[in-house]
């Protein structure tokens, strides 16, 4: 059963979302947090899955980035006021059977939720203690969040390693932060910036490429060499 439940919604910070599971599960083990993504296997009915590990979890963590209250779906609507959004349900399932909900706001320009910028059902997130992951601090920043968890959830300190959280060079949290943060930068001269899950950044002359999986390489005059694929994604919300 799974203790933690990362709530987040693609198109918005899906990147740092993966990188708090992937040091959270380092922390406490894989079968301690629930992922989307990880936790359903193909054929399994995603409603049940999601609405029970929702319940049975202890806290849920609600990942907002600068997407997450203005998404819209394909007509054109607000997500959060569609009563069929995924981020919605799993959050007011959480409040309803008494899961502790932590919204966790990615940036340090991120503004704090407002109660007037939310649906009725979810307006008390904003009265709600939210830390902050910057990529400026997100060593201490993940360590932190996970400090806080093991306080709400004692039955995880058995399974608890601290430890430091892994840095760039070992391809983990801190470094998915760093990219999400560094593509978002208009960079010119004689940077290369590279965005996309699994993408590396590599210093050369050239211009800033956003894409998913592009390898640039060398002194580098505006050829590239591109991969596309993502993840799969149970869910359109997901």
């Amino acid at each position: 059963m799974h203790d933690i439940f990362i709530n987040y919604r693609n198109g918005d910070e899906e990147g740092t979302a993966m990188a708090i599971e992937r040091e959270l599960s380092r922390r406490f083990g894989s079968d301690q947090v629930f992922f989307a993504s990880k936790s359903i296997s193909p054929g399994e009915n995603y409603i049940s899955k999601l609405l029970t590990a929702v319940r049975d979890s202890k806290v849920l963590l609600a990942v907002i980035g600068s997407r997450w209250i203005t998404a819209v779906d394909k007509q054109g609507r607000n997500r959060l006021g569609n009563e069929d959004d995924w981020i919605r349900r799993e959050i007011l399932e959480a409040f309803e059977h008494g899961v502790a909900v932590i919204p966790v706001l990615v940036g340090r320009l991120q503004p704090r939720l407002r109660p007037s910028d939310l649906p009725p059902e979810l307006a008390r997130l904003a009265e709600l203690q939210s830390p902050r992951l910057d990529t400026h601090s997100s060593e201490r920043d993940l360590r932190e969040l996970g400090d806080m968890i093991a306080k709400l959830v004692p039955s995880l300190v058995d399974s608890d390693q601290p430890g430091k959280p892994s840095g760039p060079d070992d391809g983990p949290a801190s470094a998915t932060l760093r990219a999400r943060d560094h593509a978002r930068q208009q960079i010119g001269g004689t940077s290369t910036v590279v965005n996309g899950p699994g993408a590396t950044v590599h210093g050369g002359s050239g211009h800033q490429f956003n894409g998913d999986g592009v390898n640039v390489g060398g002194n580098n005059k505006g050829g590239i060499r591109h991969r596309s694929g993502s993840a799969r994604k149970p869910s359109d919300d997901r």
